[in-house]
């Protein structure tokens, strides 16, 4: 049986501050809550990939090596509501026809928005 992704996981050390964060931006709610240590949110689908936040001693230094690349049907319009829930705008890429915008969430983890393909 090959491997799948069963779930991402994201470090932090205030885990109902950042699962606000992402609960709102998401769209979605905790559904387990392991006494503050670990939250694991609702899948945002059948069959999505489950989002968790876990408590951790510190936060990790610079850029995150692994990141959410989340789609938008409404690129533009997410952002501004993302930006408003907290996260801060990183930096807009366009390669050709395609652009993508890279926020943080409020622990500094960067995440990309793109435009879902038609």
């Amino acid at each position: 049986m090959p491997l799948t992704i069963g779930m991402i996981t994201i470090d932090t050390t205030d885990t109902r501050k950042l699962a606000d964060f992402w609960t709102a931006a998401l769209r979605t709610s905790v559904a387990r809550d392991y006494e503050g240590e670990y939250l694991i949110l609702e899948p945002t689908a059948k069959g999505a990939v489950q989002v968790a936040i876990q408590r951790v001693p510190d936060p990790v230094p610079g850029k995150n090596r692994l990141h959410l690349d989340l789609l938008a049907e409404d690129r533009e319009a997410e952002v501004a509501r993302l930006l408003e829930l907290g996260a801060t705008e990183v930096a807009t890429h366009t390669m050709g026809d395609f652009t993508w915008n890279v926020l943080a969430d409020p622990d500094g983890n960067q995440f990309c928005i793109a435009a879902a393909e038609s």
